[in-house]
């Protein structure tokens, strides 16, 4: 599916499709160039910022600057291939800095598509955008179920960064949740994808009722 790339992680306006980058980033893993890879999905999802000279270039040659980046890249996508997009997760978090989950999710993502998830669902893009749709839709349901009435326990729940490693699980299950049932209903075509779910939640302003 080759829905637009940049706008749907970053809002950004990069001319290139997930379909482009996923074949980008498959070449490189066969090459075990994973710095190339990591390269190639950060400025897909830093779009226009992430051009040379930009402050996303200057972070990203910060992050590829890091000592062991290339040994914790590669065992991310053998914990993927392994394990979990979850353990994967875990495996990177915290581990350079301004390498944080809306860009290493992003790499996740694109591996999962040459590099399934062993187990559990497959690895989507996170990001602050994604956590702030997340939280609106969470402070909506806790209060009419009255749960959480002023919405605090979204806030903190969603947050717009360091998300641990159970909060992407529970994200992961629940955008592959909402995508099959998007399709069991008829409200999507039956070939749905859960990144189909996370470009429309992402690139779609909108506001919860009640």
């Amino acid at each position: 599916m080759a829905f637009g790339a940049g706008p749907a992680s970053s809002g950004g306006d990069a001319g290139v499709s997930r379909a482009e980058v996923a074949s980008a980033v498959a070449d490189a893993l066969r090459r075990e160039a994973f710095r190339e890879a990591l390269g190639a999905t950060y400025v897909w999802g830093k779009g226009k910022r992430g051009t040379p000279g930009g402050s996303g270039s200057a972070t990203l040659h910060k992050i590829l600057a890091a000592e062991g980046l290339d040994a914790a890249l590669a065992r991310a996508v053998t914990t993927l291939s392994e394990h979990s997009a979850k353990a994967a997760y875990a495996g990177l978090q915290s581990l350079v800095p301004e390498f944080g989950p809306s860009f290493y999710t992003k790499f996740l993502y694109f591996v999962g598509k040459t590099v399934p998830s062993a187990t559990g669902p497959q690895p989507l893009v996170l990001d602050r955008v994604l956590a702030r749709r997340l939280r609106s839709l969470a402070q909506t349901v806790g209060r009419e179920t009255g749960h959480d009435p002023d919405g605090s326990i979204a806030d903190w729940v969603w947050r717009d960064r360091n998300w641990s490693p159970h909060r992407y699980a529970v994200y992961l299950s629940f955008m592959h949740a909402a995508a099959r049932q998007l399709a069991a209903d008829g409200s999507w075509s039956s070939d749905a994808l859960p990144d189909l779910l996370e470009y429309v939640l992402f690139t779609t302003t909108w506001q919860a009722s009640g």
